[in-house]
């Protein structure tokens, strides 16, 4: 694991506020020669450290009206049972349409996903239907997002 210096966290920093920036408005900025952050951005992509470039949807604006966050437990059955690991319902998980992002985590809770779908209805279709139907899922717990930051 490389350790960054100061000039691949001011680029990466000015990447991650806005991954349109082109080399040169990030020399500009940071008063780094523009083939420095050409080479180190480049260096940051082979290395994987810069894994990809997303953009932020405004979800409303495609319908997405409800997003919610679901705490999933799972179910871990005696061991004459074939057993379902986390990896395999996680997996399960972020095929089903509208999960937008899903995370194994330790604590009370075995799995985190987040959802944007088009309404309350959806959202009751599913938890009901979809989520609570893949085996080894024991409970879920949903947080309807109110305001996102």
């Amino acid at each position: 694991m490389r350790k960054l210096d100061v000039k691949d966290l001011e680029i990466l920093g000015l990447i991650q506020e806005n991954s349109k920036l082109t080399s040169q408005q990030i020399s500009k900025r940071t008063r780094i020669p523009i083939t420095t952050v050409h080479n180190r951005i480049k260096k940051l992509e082979e290395e994987k450290i810069i894994k990809q470039y997303s953009v932020q949807i405004d979800k409303r604006k495609i319908g997405k009206m409800i997003s919610a966050y679901i705490l999933v437990s799972v179910n871990y059955p005696q061991q004459h049972i074939k057993r379902f690991s986390q990896e395999e319902i996680a997996r399960k998980i972020r095929q089903i349409d509208g999960v937008s992002e899903v995370a194994i985590v330790a604590g009370e809770t075995d799995i985190i996903l987040k959802i944007d779908l088009d309404d309350i209805n959806s959202l009751n279709d599913f938890v009901v239907n979809k989520l609570r139907n893949i085996d080894g899922i024991d409970k879920t717990r949903t947080m309807v997002i109110l305001h996102e930051f």
